[in-house]
């Protein structure tokens, strides 16, 4: 076999061979199956680790299969990032980036078949559960739901009362689980809110249509990441409890990326989407029209008139991946920083716009690491004086 040939053999039959392996086949007769010397089958199973784990299939498509690792080795050899492999394989970022850091071998190399054995060997072995194989203790959890108790309390009961006793303990999630499975009853077991279903959650996943022609990140132009040319901002609302206005109180905060300029929008009569257009396009003509290039938001609904605001005002308007804070990381840890001087669940209705600017003053005069301890201010002034206005 020449040199390097067992890696230049393509995936769809290596695939077959270790599917044959795991089917029972002895290694020489897989080899002869898919057409490869038993030398190669045998680098191939030495190299995923000797031992082949027995393969049930996925227990849910939340897990990577067989044929995603594959793609994700595929994807690394042909020097894709890590966010094109998720989205070649329909998973999360984290989940690739974790599958990687979790799975790859000791010398640092992602093999899809060895990855594939770490995390089978991982996977818990199904279990009978406690409260099907406990009437006693089935039945001391349906008591205490029916005296309002909630799981969380029902559990940390449990730990008091059985100590040393694990086959008596019960996390909140298990007992959760068995209500809503119908192991613990309809009537008597409903939980204190009244709900006998669990609500359904969309974790991570935006609501369709929920902003119109949304552009996302990675629309956005790559001079923003270089933070090189001043004029991209980022915004976010910091909310207070409910004021003069209807629902809850807000001032806008917006940072530029460069210099990390403040400036923060006076918002006294709420902020729902109309009211934030009309602030920010009044608001914000104080900037010059050179440095309104792009904004970046988060995906509430407050932002829902950004084609408007982006016709009056010169911005490109831009939106975060839904719950993800840290594509504004600048913006996140500037409103930490404003958090001193409105702190959370107060009434944000109260102050001015001679107040805000105040604190906006304030924290422009705030030198800052970033800056070489140069303040905001002073950051703005040396890209005037240099001429970086276009």
């Amino acid at each position: 076999m020449p040199r390097g040939g067992a890696n230049r053999v393509p995936s769809s039959i290596k695939r077959r061979y270790f599917e044959l392996i795991r089917s029972g086949y002895m290694g020489a007769a897989a080899a002869r199956a898919v057409g490869v010397s038993t030398s190669c089958g045998s680098v191939w199973f030495l190299d995923a680790g000797g031992v082949l784990v027995p393969d049930p299939g996925p227990i849910s498509d939340r897990f990577l299969d067989q044929n995603d690792r594959i793609a994700i080795a595929e994807g690394l050899a042909a020097g894709d990032s890590k966010k094109e492999i998720a989205s070649a394989i329909g998973k999360s970022f984290q989940t690739v980036y974790r599958e990687i850091s979790r799975n790859s071998k000791p010398d640092g190399r992602y093999q899809p078949w060895w990855a594939h054995n770490r995390a089978l060997e991982r996977r818990g072995r199904p279990r009978s559960a406690k409260l099907e194989a406990d009437p006693d203790l089935r039945e001391m959890v349906r008591t205490k739901l029916a005296d309002r108790w909630s799981p969380q309390q029902i559990s940390r009961f449990l730990t008091r009362t059985f100590p040393g006793r694990p086959g008596r303990k019960l996390c909140a999630e298990t007992i959760y689980r068995g209500l809503f499975a119908g192991l613990l009853g309809t009537r008597p077991g409903k939980l204190r809110t009244g709900r006998s279903r669990r609500k359904p959650h969309r974790r991570g996943v935006a609501v369709p249509n929920k902003i119109k022609n949304m552009k996302l990140l990675d629309q956005r132009p790559a001079e923003v990441d270089e933070r090189r040319v001043p004029g991209h901002w980022e915004g976010d609302l910091i909310i207070g409890k409910y004021g003069s206005a209807q629902g809850p109180s807000a001032i806008g905060t917006l940072v530029e990326r460069v210099t990390k300029f403040l400036i923060l929008i006076h918002l006294p009569d709420g902020y729902k989407a109309p009211k934030l257009r009309d602030a920010l396009i009044a608001q914000t003509r104080i900037i010059p029209e050179s440095w309104r290039k792009t904004l970046t938001w988060d995906q509430g609904r407050e932002m829902s008139m950004h084609e408007q605001t982006a016709t009056a005002t010169g911005f490109d308007v831009y939106f975060c991946d839904p719950h993800s804070p840290w594509q504004r990381g600048l913006n996140e840890n500037t409103n930490g920083m404003i958090r001193q001087y409105f702190p959370k669940r107060t009434d944000l209705s109260v102050h001015t716009a001679q107040d805000l600017q105040s604190v906006a003053d304030a924290l422009n005069r705030r030198p800052r690491l970033t800056l070489a301890d140069k303040t905001p201010h002073e950051a703005v002034r040396t890209l005037l004086i240099n001429g970086f206005t276009s």
